[in-house]
């Protein structure tokens, strides 16, 4: 119980490393917000590793989901990042939601789905509408496949539509983006902790 709960933010952007991100600025903030409440932290961007497309969790031929599925199930908490284009989330989130799927079929040794007693937290970015459109299809996804969601755990900001401001250029965090940040870490670490010490029933 008293063991470090862990975090990992996969951001779901269009932009291969090391080019700025927005998605990755407010999940690195969504993860330093869970570092308050004792929560260690990780990273993946889902671009820069070939994750086939499928719905199992081993597609073969080079296939590098596998290795970033165990980083998934190692952590307590997911911060599921994406960007919105075209007022849906990315064609990138979508890859690593079709292939989590493939955990509605994996049980743990109490016979339960392996992704019970996880949780998740969304984070929406993007200078145009559609974050809680996006949040709606990310936690259905996510609850679908055993994730448990927090109260007031869709994190987002949306710029003016059709402008060029990005998240990663204002020069502070907008007061109520950072109220929400601080809500959903809270809530996110407080839920893992009770899963931690008693989970789902078999």
């Amino acid at each position: 119980m008293d063991e470090e709960l862990s975090a990992l933010l996969i951001n779901c952007t269009l932009k291969p490393s090391p080019a700025e991100s927005s998605t990755d600025v407010l999940g690195q903030q969504v993860l330093d917000a869970l570092a308050e409440h004792g929560v260690s932290g990780d990273s993946i961007r889902a671009v820069d590793h070939d994750i086939r497309p499928g719905v199992q969790t081993d597609m073969g031929d080079g296939d590098q989901w596998p290795s970033l599925r165990e980083r998934v199930l190692a952590a307590d908490i997911l911060v599921f990042a994406t960007p919105t284009w075209m007022g849906q989330h990315s064609s990138v989130a979508q890859r690593v939601l079709e292939r989590l799927d493939a955990e509605l079929s994996e049980t743990d040794d109490q016979g339960r789905p392996i992704l019970f007693d996880k949780v998740a937290l969304s984070v929406v970015v993007g200078n145009e509408d559609g974050a809680h459109h996006i949040s709606a299809i990310v936690f259905q996804s996510l609850s679908d496949v055993g994730f448990t969601i927090p109260a007031q755990a869709s994190i987002y900001w949306n710029g003016e539509a059709m402008q060029s401001t990005d998240y990663k250029d204002l020069p502070t965090t907008p007061e109520k983006v950072a109220q929400t940040i601080s809500t959903g870490a809270a809530n996110a670490a407080h839920l893992a902790k009770l899963l931690r010490g008693k989970g789902y029933p078999a």
